[in-house]
C-alpha cells in the first residue's frame, strides 16, 4: 500500500510480512495480530460518522483528532473516507528534593510572606501521565488522611473507563478514599486496583506536587504541595513495554477535560518521549499537543530525553561535488534496529548502505513502496519516502532485520552521494538508547537535535537537567537547536523556537519511591516535575490569587524563561544546552 493519506511508517508496516513487523522495534507497534487490527491516530475534519459505520472504535479528541481501532482489511476504506485528513501509526514512548527545591528559588516563594503567606499550588491542579502512583502514600494525602488526587484513571485496568473512552478504569476521589480505608493491600487493591508497577510515576508526582508527610519534618515535599491531583496510568503496548503515543494523547485529552470540568488551571507533566520523527513538531502527536496548548487554562511539560550522549543522532550538510559516509557501529546480540534519515525534499542524492564484510547495496530507487535487501544475514527493509501533507522533508527509514537471532555486527557505512543539493542539511536518527546495547551507534555523533518528541512540540515548556550539586550541566540531557525558517534575501535565517526552553535539577534527586521509601534519581524525568509544579505556583499567585487571570500557557513560559538563572560555563543564553538558563521561580514572579 502506498497512499500518500498515511504515514511513511504506516505504509511500510502495511507491507510488511508478519515476520517483518514481529522482528522489527516500530512496526507492530500499534497491531493486534490475533485480531489483526490496528490502533491508529487520525487528524479528520467535520465528522466521524463514517468511520464508525466501517465498524471501528472511535476515541473523539479535542480539535478534531482520534484514536481509533480498525481491521487492517479496512484501513484503504478508511483512507478514502474524505473526512480523513492525515492517518499515523502510534510510536512507542520511553522512560526519561529537597536540594532541588533550594536551588530553584523554590522554597522562598512557598514560605515568603511576600507571596502573600507562600505559594504551594492551593486551588491549581497538577496533572501527571505516568506509570501510575503508589496512592497510598502520605505524600499524597491531606493532613485528615484523605487523597488529594481528584481522579486516577489506569489505562492498563480493564472495567469502568472514563464516559467518551474505551479503556481502562476510572477512580474518583471518593473510591480513592474509600481503598484508603482499608487494613491490608489487598483489599485497598480491590477497591482501587492500580499500582506503580515501574516505580517511575511516583517519584515524578511527588516531585511536583508532594507534601512529603512521609518524610522526616516534610524534607523532601515537593513544588506545590497543596494542589490537587489528576493522574494518568499510561497503558502497555504489550506485556513489560512502555506506552505508546495513542495513550499519551487520550490522557492528556482526559485531564483536559477534567481540569475545565473543575475549573482550575492545570499544570501537566509529561516525562517520556521517543526518537522517532523529524523532530520539527510536524507530526500528529506534536501538532496534537500544540493544538491542545490553546484549551481551557493549562501548562504543558516534556522533559528533553535522555539521549544527549547516546550517540544516537548525527547530522551534516551535503554540498555538489562532495559526498558522505555515514559509519554506524552495530554491536554483538543486537536483536533488531532501525535507523531514520531525514533530509529536504528539494534535495537530491544517491544513498547506498554497506555491511560489515563490505557488501554494498544501493543506490537505492526513489519509489514509493518497499525495498528489501539481503546483506550478511541482515535483512534490510527499505522505505523511501515522500512529504506528508504536514512537512517539507522526507524520509528514508531502514529497517534492519536478522535473518537468524541477530543483526550483522561490526561498521555498517551509509554513503551518500549529492546529486541537486538546495539546502543540503542531512539528519539521522536511531532508536532510544534504551533498546539498544551499548556500543550500538554513530561513530561521529552529532548532540545537538537529541531531545525526544513530543518535548519538540513549539508550545510546551521543554525541560532539560542540570546537576544542582555542581552546577553543571548534565551531559545526559537531551540537547535542541534553533527551528531555522527559511534565509532572506541577504542569507539570514531567522530563528523559530529554541529547545529546550530551560533546566531543572535533574540528578541525584531525592524523592519519594513507588516502594514507600526515599532514593535519589536521575534524568530529564525527574527534572520536569521542577518546572510543572513551578507553573502551578505561578498559575496560583496569578489565576488563584487574582494577581493575574491570564497567567497561564505561553506566559507562563515566558515568566519562567525570563526568571532563569544562568549557569557556569555558558555566555549566551538561549543555547540548545540549556536554553534559557535554570530555572528559578522568585524571579519568575513580579514583584
Amino acid at each position: 500500500m502506498e497512499d500518500q493519506k498515511i504515514e511513511n511508517l504506516l505504509n511500510l508496516a502495511l507491507d510488511a510480512t508478519e515476520e517483518e513487523r514481529a522482528k522489527s522495534l516500530e512496526l507492530d507497534v500499534g497491531y493486534d495480530p490475533i485480531d489483526r487490527k490496528w490502533d491508529l491516530i487520525i487528524k479528520y475534519s467535520g465528522s466521524l460518522e463514517a468511520v464508525r459505520a466501517l465498524g471501528a472504535e472511535v476515541v473523539e479528541l479535542i480539535n478534531e483528532y482520534a484514536i481509533i481501532t480498525i481491521l487492517e482489511s479496512q484501513i484503504t476504506q478508511l483512507s478514502e473516507i474524505p473526512e480523513i485528513e492525515y492517518i499515523e501509526k502510534p510510536k512507542r514512548l520511553f522512560f526519561q528534593v529537597d536540594y532541588g527545591r533550594a536551588v530553584s528559588c523554590i522554597q522562598s516563594v512557598q514560605q515568603t510572606s511576600s507571596f502573600a503567606g507562600g505559594l504551594r499550588g492551593a486551588g491549581t491542579l497538577v496533572a501527571v501521565l505516568d506509570s501510575g502512583v503508589d496512592y497510598t502514600s502520605p505524600d499524597f494525602r491531606n493532613e485528615d488522611g484523605t487523597t488529594r488526587i481528584l481522579n486516577l484513571w489506569d489505562q492498563t485496568v480493564t472495567g469502568n473507563p472514563p464516559t467518551g473512552y474505551v479503556m481502562g478504569t476510572e477512580y474518583t476521589k471518593e473510591q480513592i478514599n474509600e481503598a484508603l480505608l482499608q487494613n491490608t493491600i489487598a483489599d485497598q487493591q480491590a477497591v482501587v486496583a492500580s499500582r506503580d508497577i515501574s516505580g517511575h510515576g511516583t517519584p515524578v508526582t511527588a516531585i511536583a506536587a508532594g507534601n512529603g508527610r512521609g518524610s522526616q519534618g516534610g524534607r523532601y515535599a515537593g513544588v506545590a504541595p497543596e494542589a490537587e491531583l489528576l493522574l494518568v496510568k499510561l497503558g502497555n503496548a504489550r506485556q513489560n513495554s512502555f506506552p505508546r503515543t495513542s495513550e499519551l494523547m487520550q490522557g492528556l485529552n482526559y485531564v483536559l477535560q477534567k481540569a475545565l470540568e473543575y475549573q482550575k488551571p492545570v499544570a501537566v507533566n509529561i516525562s517520556f518521549g521517543n526518537t522517532y520523527g523529524s523532530h520539527d513538531g510536524t507530526s500528529l502527536l506534536e501538532r496534537f499537543i500544540d493544538d491542545i496548548s490553546n484549551y481551557w487554562k493549562n501548562v504543558i511539560c516534556v522533559g528533553s530525553g535522555n539521549e544527549g550522549t547516546s550517540a544516537g543522532h548525527t547530522s551534516f550538510r551535503l554540498s555538489v561535488g562532495t559526498s558522505e559516509t555515514v559509519s554506524l557501529a552495530v554491536q554483538e546480540n543486537e536483536t533488531t534496529l532501525n535507523l531514520q534519515i531525514w533530509k529536504s525534499y528539494e534535495d537530491e542524492m544517491e544513498i547506498s548502505i554497506e555491511s560489515p564484510s563490505g557488501v554494498r547495496v544501493g543506490p537505492f530507487q526513489e519509489i514509493l513502496g518497499p525495498q528489501r535487501f539481503v546483506l550478511q544475514e541482515t535483512e534490510l527493509l527499505l522505505y523511501y519516502g515522500k512529504p506528508s501533507p504536514y512537512s517539507v522533508d522526507q524520509e528514508i527509514f531502514v529497517d534492519f532485520l536478522p535473518r537468524g537471532n541477530y543483526i550483522a555486527s561490526g561498521i555498517w557505512k551509509i554513503y551518500l552521494i549529492p546529486r541537486k543539493i538546495v539546502t543540503g542539511l542531512v539528519q539521522m536518527w536511531l532508536p532510544s538508547q534504551s533498546v539498544l546495547n551499548q556500543g550500538t551507534a554513530f561513530l561521529l555523533p552529532v548532540q545537538n537535535a537529541t531531545i525526544t518528541i513530543p518535548s519538540t512540540s513549539a508550545r510546551v515548556i521543554t525541560v532539560g537537567a542540570y546537576d544542582a550539586r555542581t552546577l553543571s550541566y548534565a551531559d545526559f540531557s537531551g540537547r535542541g537547536n534553533v527551528i531555522a525558517l527559511p534565509s532572506d534575501s541577504q542569507g539570514y535565517v531567522s530563528a523559530g523556537w529554541w529547545k529546550p526552553d530551560l533546566v531543572a535539577p535533574g540528578v541525584q534527586i531525592t524523592t519519594l519511591a513507588a516502594d514507600g521509601g526515599y532514593r535519589a534519581f536521575s534524568g530529564t524525568s525527574f527534572a520536569t516535575p521542577f518546572v510543572t509544579g513551578s507553573a502551578a505556583l505561578l498559575m496560583e499567585w496569578g489565576i488563584v490569587k487574582g494577581n493575574d487571570p491570564f497567567l497561564y500557557g505561553e506566559k507562563v513560559k515566558a515568566y519562567l524563561r525570563r526568571g532563569a538563572k544562568p549557569l557556569p560555563g555558558f555566555t549566551e543564553y538561549p543555547n540548545s544546552q540549556v536554553g534559557y538558563g535554570a530555572i528559578c521561580v522568585e524571579n519568575s514572579l513580579p514583584m
